[in-house]
């Protein structure tokens, strides 16, 4: 399938629960306590390839709770994270609302109600598989300075480590339907349509964080096609993931590990 054919059967199977807007609305919590932030080296090489230059004004889309809006803002730079969920954007507030730089409005990628060439970067982190391509790709040309450029961010989970394939195990058990369609939307080829004929420049940086048993547990509520942890489906699956930590788990916590890539680059039309 296509960007667009992936992207709508993605899109239909979230309508039932208010479209992909409210995909993490029951979320939050689990959002909060358990996903990974975004290492110094990202920053470090995103300044190198020219994207990030000093006090940049960005436009972080699909911001979440405000995880990489929090590593630009320390940076010194001004973010406004553009955000649909009302109450993902709540945690974002209640995060960064003391930094001077930072202001959050509702809005998505295809619709940031931001002004025409107001933002040297536009960032997107664990959110392009959501984006409808191609009015996405024209709002960032709207909102992008003539220099400014675009970072697509992830962090992948390290597929190979023994406490990822185990989580798989658990995802493919009870992920149904949504993930599957999601996994299909997630092929990266559909970045090369988002940029075009544009060059592309790559970062890939490790990352890893700690959780405790809880932790662990939000992790895997954290994703939007899991069951809520208080339905039948939601109690086997917490009762694998408890399984997961004990097999895994070092001095009460394991070692959760990603590599944080980026595609980096300005689209063409």
């Amino acid at each position: 399938m296509n960007p667009e054919e992936t992207g709508a059967q993605l899109r239909a199977l979230y309508a039932s629960q208010g479209g992909v807007d409210k995909a993490f609305s029951g979320k939050v919590l689990h959002y909060v306590a358990s996903r990974p932030g975004y290492p110094d080296a990202l920053f470090d090489a995103l300044a190198q390839l020219g994207a990030l230059p000093p006090a940049a004004d960005l436009a972080d889309l699909g911001a979440g709770t405000g995880l990489l809006t929090r590593g630009l803002l320390a940076r010194g730079h001004s973010a406004v994270a553009i955000e649909p969920s009302d109450e993902m954007r709540a945690a974002a507030d209640a995060l960064l609302a003391g930094h001077a730089g930072y202001r959050s409005r509702a809005g998505k990628a295809e619709a940031t109600g931001l002004p025409d060439q107001s933002v040297d970067l536009v960032t997107a982190a664990q959110a392009f598989h959501w984006f409808d391509i191609e009015p996405a790709r024209s709002e960032c040309l709207r909102i992008l300075r003539p220099k400014g450029q675009v970072a697509l961010i992830w962090n992948d989970r390290v597929l190979d480590d023994p406490l990822h394939v185990a989580l798989d195990e658990v995802f493919a058990r009870y992920g149904g339907a949504q993930r599957g369609a999601l996994l299909a939307h997630e092929d990266r080829s559909h970045v090369r349509a988002f940029f075009g004929k544009a060059t592309m420049r790559s970062v890939d940086v490790p990352n890893a964080h700690r959780l405790d048993r809880e932790g662990l547990a939000s992790l895997v509520f954290s994703r939007s096609y899991m069951p809520s942890p208080d339905s039948e489906a939601g109690r086997a699956a917490r009762r694998d993931v408890d399984a997961v930590f004990d097999r895994h788990a070092d001095g009460g916590s394991v070692v959760v590990r990603y590599r944080t890539v980026a595609w980096v680059g300005r689209p063409q039309a």
